[in-house]
C-alpha cells in the first residue's frame, strides 16, 4: 500500500501535515519557496526522499511567478535554491534534488524565462517519478534477504511517507506482503517526535502487516530474547566509506545488532550517498529545539531551564553495516569495493 506524502496541481504544493498523524489527516498548501522550506523545518513532510522531492517543487514554486528578462530568473533561481538548501543540513537528497532542478534550468541555453520555470517543473515531476521507481526496486532487492515468517525491527520512519508514497526499509516490508512472504515488525516508538509511533505503526496497521510497538529502550532485550531476526532502517546521509547519518538511536541499534549477531542493514536510494565526504565525521548533524524534549506535543515533561541536547540524527559506522540495499541492488562489505561501483555507475 502506497501512502503519498505529497502532491502537486495547478502550481501548489499540497503536504500531507504529518504533526497531525495518527489522529487526524490533514493537508498543507504550500505556494511559494518560503512556505516549502518552513514546512520542511516543522516537519510537516520529514524523511530525506520526501523533502528532497518537495524542495524540488519548491524550487520551481520559487520562480513560478516570476515576469522579465532571463538574467533575473536566474539570479532569483540562485536565491531560492540557497534558502531551500538551508531548510535542513543532515539529509544530503534536499541539496541533491535542489541542486538537480537548477542544473536543468541552466542547462536551457537559449530558452526564454518561461520556458526555463517548465523546464524547473518537468525536474522536479522526474524526480518524483524517478523516487517511487527506486523505492519499488529497494523493496524487490530486500525482499530476496527474508525468509517468510521472519520478524524484522526498524527504527524511526521509512515508509511511504518519508518518500514519494512506497517508502525504502518499509518497501521490503510491502514488497514480502505483495510476493505473499510478509513478516512481522517491530517499530521503536522513535522518541522524541515518535516518528515510529505516529507514522510507521499507522502505516503499516493500514497495511495490515503485523506491527508491534516498542520503545527503543526495549530493544536489547528483545534482541537477547530471539525475537528480532533482521534489522532494517533508513538512512538521510552515507558517507563515501559507507557511514551513515540516520534518526537519533540508529546508532545504539546497530551496537546491538552487532552484538546478538543480528544482520544490521540500510535501504536507502543512490542519491542518499554523498561521495563527497569521506566518512560520517564530516557528516553535518542537525540539533533540534530543546522544547522537542521538555514540552513534547504541547505538554511540559521536564523542569523549567532544564538543559538539553537534541541531535536529531547520529551516525552509524560502516562496520556495523551488514549490507545497504539500494535500488541498483545490494551492496556488501568490503564497501571500499563495492561502494565505488555504486560511485562510478551514478557519475555514468
Amino acid at each position: 500500500m502506497a501512502f503519498p506524502p505529497l502532491d502537486f496541481s495547478k502550481d501548489r504544493l499540497k503536504l500531507l501535515d504529518q504533526r497531525k498523524l495518527p489522529g487526524a489527516v490533514e493537508w498543507l498548501e504550500c505556494r511559494t519557496a518560503e512556505e516549502v522550506v518552513q514546512a520542511i523545518r516543522q516537519m510537516v513532510v520529514r524523511g530525506a526522499p520526501a523533502i528532497g522531492v518537495a524542495a524540488g517543487y519548491g524550487l520551481y514554486l520559487g520562480i513560478q511567478n516570476f515576469e522579465g528578462r532571463r538574467e533575473d530568473l536566474l539570479k532569483l533561481l540562485e536565491e531560492k535554491a540557497a534558502l531551500l538548501k538551508e531548510a535542513r543540513p543532515t539529509a544530503v537528497n534536499l541539496a541533491w534534488a535542489v541542486e538537480r532542478v537548477k542544473k536543468r534550468v541552466l542547462s536551457e541555453k537559449s530558452r526564454s524565462a518561461d520556458e526555463l520555470k517548465i523546464a524547473a517543473l518537468q525536474e522536479a515531476e522526474k524526480i518524483r517519478e524517478e523516487d517511487d521507481r527506486l523505492c519499488r526496486a529497494i523493496g524487490k532487492h530486500g525482499a530476496r534477504l527474508f525468509k517468510a515468517g521472519e520478524t524484522a525491527l526498524t527504527h524511526c520512519n521509512a515508509g511511504g511517507l518519508a518518500t514519494s508514497g512506497y517508502g525504502t526499509a518499509l518497501a521490503v516490508f510491502y514488497t514480502l506482503q505483495e510476493e505473499g512472504k510478509a513478516v512481522s515488525v517491530y517499530a521503536t516508538e522513535t522518541r522524541p517526535l515518535l516518528q515510529g509511533a505516529r507514522l510507521t505503526a499507522w502505516e503499516l496497521t493500514q497495511s495490515r502487516i503485523p506491527v508491534t510497538l516498542v520503545c527503543e529502550s526495549s530493544v536489547a532485550s528483545l534482541m537477547r530474547a530471539g525475537k528480532i531476526k533482521r534489522v532494517v532502517v533508513g538512512a538521510d546521509r552515507i558517507a563515501a566509506n559507507g557511514d551513515t547519518a540516520n534518526k537519533i538511536g540508529t546508532y545504539g541499534i546497530a551496537l546491538l545488532a552487532k552484538a546478538h549477531q543480528i544482520p544490521f542493514y540500510i535501504a536507502a536510494p543512490s542519491s542518499t550517498f554523498d561521495f563527497s565526504i569521506s566518512s560520517g565525521k564530516k557528516i553535518p548533524i542537525e540539533n533540534r529545539s530543546s522544547e522537542e524534549i521538555t514540552e513534547g506535543f504541547g505538554k511540559r515533561t521536564a523542569p523549567a531551564g532544564i538543559r538539553t541536547e537534541n541531535p536529531a540524527f547520529d551516525v552509524t559506522p560502516h562496520k556495523l553495516i551488514a549490507a545497504f540495499i539500494t535500488e541498483k541492488g545490494v551492496l556488501n562489505p568490503p564497501y571500499s569495493k563495492s561502494l565505488k561501483v555504486l560511485r562510478l555507475s551514478n557519475d555514468s
